[in-house]
């Protein structure tokens, strides 16, 4: 399996000055390729292929010097995400979603790039970490500040830009570490707002709030922000100040789910989570009208805030990163946890107890009641024996047995 390793770079400004040269370049590069692909179609009806943009670098590095700078492979890396940026939207275009046309990289938008290969090259490695420096081939010797060691075989290597600050991304083979957990026992998870999950022992995790709690800070940057005057120094310090709170609150909430997920991962050898679709989730309401074309009411402020705490809480970072691959399952792979996803459908109707469908629940309402059989259990917690119970394959229309009961009433 794969596994990340990311280390804090220190670049000197002349070194921080190289990088930002470097990832200038392949900006460039990027847009290039693309508006040539773009142009191509439009004028002559043709498909230019990663090979044909390829094979023209040595031609580019002639007309422009300056690319000779650059590492060769990390030339053909930037044309490589044109190419997967080209695949991806013609498959979206397969499968009837929205494409999204690849679009042209600004300064804020191209953030990293990637020496692909870190393989023996004439006897040295590509690249190396020697006595607490990274060394990058045609940029030189930067001091890393390497807090783990790296385990495994390094296979490709990303610089990545975020804010004022320099990272490296190596990715390595590893093997997957096989340890037994605490307990052998299965868990269902409820993601909630009240609290941040619920798990179908009873026992909840508190919601952070990361984003809530620093509101009032936000704003008032913010409102700094939008009045100081446009391409000003005063603007550009403002900006930083802005970007800046927003990253202590997501890396606040980054941590906070590495430690969750570590927990579980340790506890628990089976780990069952709700397959909840962000995109759906937050969507905002579509607009009601009457006869005379007159918008009403649609509670869009009221699902506002209800979007912005679902953020907030980050359930997509949790289960699933935008950046790839999922945080809980992945950790779950590298300790051989298993990891499943159920449907959620009725998961707050249906009693866990005896298993006989109730009424609908506002989410104001957070205890179940059963009519039927009288078990009273706090909402959440319901749910989540109902998601273990669906990923262990029990059908939540047959009754329970009376150790389920037992378990649910506990």
């Amino acid at each position: 399996m794969m596994k990340a390793f990311k280390y804090r770079l220190y670049p000197t400004r002349k070194q921080r000055d190289a990088l930002q040269f470097t990832l200038d370049r392949n900006r460039e590069l990027y847009n290039a390729a693309l508006e040539e692909r773009r142009e191509a179609y439009r004028m002559s009806k043709v498909s230019i292929s990663y090979n044909d943009q390829s094979a023209q670098l040595p031609e580019i590095k002639e007309i422009r010097p300056e690319y000779k700078e650059i590492y060769s492979q990390i030339l053909q890396d930037t044309l490589k995400r044109v190419d997967k940026a080209f695949k991806a939207f013609f498959k979206r275009c397969k499968e009837g979603k929205t494409p999204g046309f690849p679009r042209f990289q600004g300064y804020d938008r191209y953030d990293s790039f990637t020496y692909p290969q870190i393989e023996k090259l004439k006897g040295k490695p590509t690249v190396t970490i020697e006595n607490g420096k990274v060394i990058l081939p045609q940029i030189g010797h930067i001091k890393v500040k390497q807090h783990r060691p790296m385990i495994g075989k390094a296979k490709t290597c990303t610089i990545k830009r975020d804010g004022e600050h320099w990272y490296i991304v190596f990715t390595c083979e590893v093997e997957a570490l096989v340890k037994l957990p605490y307990t052998d026992l299965p868990i269902g998870i409820d993601m909630g707002l009240k609290y941040f999950m619920t798990d179908s022992h009873g026992d909840t995790v508190e919601n952070p709030r990361f984003f809530r709690k620093s509101r009032g800070r936000l704003k008032k940057l913010q409102q700094r922000l939008s009045k100081r005057a446009k391409r000003s120094n005063r603007r550009r310090k403002a900006v930083k100040s802005v970007a800046k709170a927003h990253k202590k609150v997501r890396n606040q909430r980054k941590d906070f789910h590495h430690k969750e997920a570590r927990i579980l991962v340790e506890t628990f050898e089976t780990i069952i989570f709700e397959d909840l679709s962000m995109h759906n989730m937050v969507r905002s309401p579509k607009p009601k009208q009457d006869e005379n074309g007159k918008y009403l009411p649609n509670g869009a402020a009221a699902k506002g805030g209800l979007n912005k705490s679902i953020l907030d809480a980050g359930w997509g970072s949790f289960i699933e990163p935008p950046e790839g691959g999922r945080l809980v399952k992945h950790k779950a792979e590298y300790a051989g946890v298993t990891v499943y996803e159920v449907d959620p459908r009725k998961t707050s109707q249906i009693c866990s107890a005896c298993r006989a469908e109730g009424e609908h629940k506002d989410l104001s309402i957070r205890t179940h009641v059963c009519v039927h059989c009288g078990v009273v259990l706090d909402r959440d917690h319901n749910a989540a024996i109902n998601i273990r119970d669906r990923g262990l394959g029990r059908s939540l229309r047959e009754p329970a047995s009376q150790g389920t009961f037992r378990e649910a009433t506990a």
